[in-house]
């Protein structure tokens, strides 16, 4: 059964600590007793989701004292005191001062329930209104950002906003082309970090003998052919985020040098002997399940447990069907604003067909959908059901081979309906007439061809 809330029990008194603990959890409260208001102190943050009740009177820092100190971790959180019958003058001052309530010993079971539920229900919806402010003001700031209406992508939106500002390293599990570096790119764009470098390491797609150079840097004279001092990936992000992406793919060797950056926060130069300090969040980002590779022996559990701080699941597209449309016109416009086109509008029609593929490649294959929709222009080759069809055929075309075969078509066929006459070629196709030779020229075509 899941708690009503969280409650901490500051008071000195192991029989009164005691007392409150078993009539909170009878009444369904999750309850942690401390025995000194510097225990509690640092267990507060501005996240942190629960309320405090404190007795007034005890050795080192009493109530008073932790109350001002609680309330400059955050002016929200909710701090009911316990007061004997001589203290309530000075509860009613800390009434004002920012206490949430306080209870006169001694105090009825029915009081203390009654008074520590408003007081988790006001932290709870403090917490929510800040998220919701938190989600506003993202939504109103230019940088990337985590479209989509569906409970799956709510979720992960909201995940991802409340980690941002946190520091915490980050682990990113997701299928290929669900998005996890704009996930990454996301964290940091709207952490205090912005101001510095995100740095992206695609750890498969760097060379074995290459990686621990490409990541750690080396001196002049390291190896054969390092002639002069390289910055690693590490020290060239440091004060921002390093993705490290397909992290699975990292040799063994490597993983252990890893860990020990991740640990100790400092990175050392291949050649060198200085040790560099490192003030950065590290994000890493896989398509495969690391805990089946720990059990294969494949990956290091140690380093898995150093990464997986926080984890993240992003869904693949077809767990978010209803996001498809959005995200299919989101690309469009992105699309005709970089090919100068004006904004196709995606019919209901459309919209069904593209709900209805399963989209293996997730978004990546949804965006390279929307690029030939736009580049197509109007007439047989806009229809999804062909531009789908083509995703699939697997025949290793390339997009932009697959562009460049639509432009040579499309050029061809305004010079053959203007007898190769360049000047209606041009407005017709709405490009500048050395665009139009720099394409003619770059197809094989002439306009002698065509008179």
């Amino acid at each position: 059964m899941t708690a009503r809330g969280l409650v901490v029990f500051v008071d000195d008194d192991r029989h009164v600590r005691n007392a409150g603990r078993q009539t909170l959890e009878l009444a369904g409260y999750e309850v942690q007793c401390l025995e000194s208001a510097q225990l509690a102190l640092h267990r507060l943050s501005p996240e942190w989701p629960g309320v405090v009740v404190s007795d007034i009177k005890m050795p080192g820092m009493d109530g008073l004292e932790f109350l001002t100190r609680a309330l400059d971790v955050d002016r929200d959180l909710p701090v009911v005191l316990i007061t004997g019958h001589g203290d309530i003058s000075m509860a009613v001052k800390a009434i004002r001062d920012g206490a949430y309530d306080f209870i006169e010993k001694p105090f009825p079971a029915e009081v203390l329930v009654e008074v520590v539920g408003r007081a988790v229900e006001k932290r709870r919806l403090t917490l929510e209104n800040r998220s919701l402010r938190r989600e506003v003001e993202i939504g109103n700031t230019p940088g990337p950002r985590i479209l989509g209406n569906s409970q799956a992508a709510q979720r992960l939106r909201h995940l991802v906003i409340n980690i941002a500002d946190t520091g915490a390293d980050v682990l990113i599990h997701g299928e290929t082309g669900t998005g996890k570096e704009l996930v990454a790119n996301f964290l940091h764009e709207h952490s205090r970090r912005r101001d510095r470098n995100f740095v992206a390491v695609n750890c498969g797609a760097v060379p074995a003998e290459l990686i621990e150079s490409e990541l750690f840097g080396h001196e002049a004279g390291a190896f054969t052919g390092a002639a002069r001092r390289r910055i690693g990936k590490f020290e060239h992000a440091n004060g921002g985020t390093i993705l490290l992406d397909e992290i699975e793919s990292t040799p063994p060797a490597l993983q252990v040098k890893l860990l020990r950056v991740l640990q100790e926060r400092q990175v050392e130069r291949l050649g060198s002997n200085t040790l560099v300090p490192l003030d950065l969040r590290v994000v890493a980002a896989t398509k495969v399940d690391l805990e089946d590779l720990v059990r294969a022996g494949r990956f290091r559990e140690d380093l898995y447990y150093r990464l997986n701080v926080v984890a993240i699941e992003v869904p693949p597209l077809r767990e978010r069907r209803g996001d498809i449309p959005l995200l299919f016109q989101h690309f469009v416009l992105e699309a005709c604003s970089r090919h100068h086109r004006e904004p196709a509008v995606l019919e209901a029609g459309q919209a069904a067909e593209l709900m209805a593929h399963s989209w293996p490649g997730n978004v990546r294959e949804l965006q390279h959908a929307a690029e030939r929709f736009v580049l197509f222009g109007e007439g047989p080759a806009t229809d999804l059901a062909t531009i789908i069809k083509g995703l699939d055929s697997g025949d290793g075309t390339t997009l932009a081979e697959q562009v460049g075969h639509f432009e040579k078509s499309l050029i061809a066929q305004e010079l053959a309906r203007h007898k190769g006459d360049i000047r209606k070629t041009m407005e017709a196709l709405g490009v500048p007439r050395k665009t139009l030779y720099d394409k003619m020229a770059k197809f094989g075509l002439s306009r002698r061809s065509y008179q």
